[in-house]
């Protein structure tokens, strides 16, 4: 008995994670510019929207590990080759300049 309900809690958690991630990696290719996807030489705003959409629909409507391991790939395909390039061609980096020494305040002198 114990063991089915280890089973059913670890279920849960896979399923609200592969949901998570899929609801994150569709806002935030709804949020990019459609210019800035071709300026990086991806697929077209639209192309993402529809694979990631599916895979929101996917995890919100079945549960069958085989298409969330699917939508998961197209997720995390999404997040670490497209969005950092969207990111770089928007200007959207971390970094804003500046060189690698500058503080919170301005650059650091090394006390002096």
């Amino acid at each position: 008995m114990l063991r089915d309900g280890f089973d059913l809690g670890l279920s849960l958690v896979t399923d609200l994670v592969f949901l998570g991630f899929a609801l994150v990696s569709f806002v935030f290719a709804a949020m990019a510019r459609e210019d800035a996807y071709r300026a990086a030489e991806k697929q077209t705003k639209k192309f993402w929207l529809i694979i990631l959409s599916i895979n929101l629909a996917l995890n919100l409507l079945l549960g069958m590990l085989f298409l969330q391991i699917a939508g998961l790939i197209a997720a995390i395909v999404f997040m670490v080759d497209v969005r950092p390039a969207i990111k770089q061609i928007s200007g959207g980096g971390g970094r804003r300049g500046g060189s690698s020494s500058d503080g919170p305040y301005g650059p650091y002198n090394g006390g002096r």
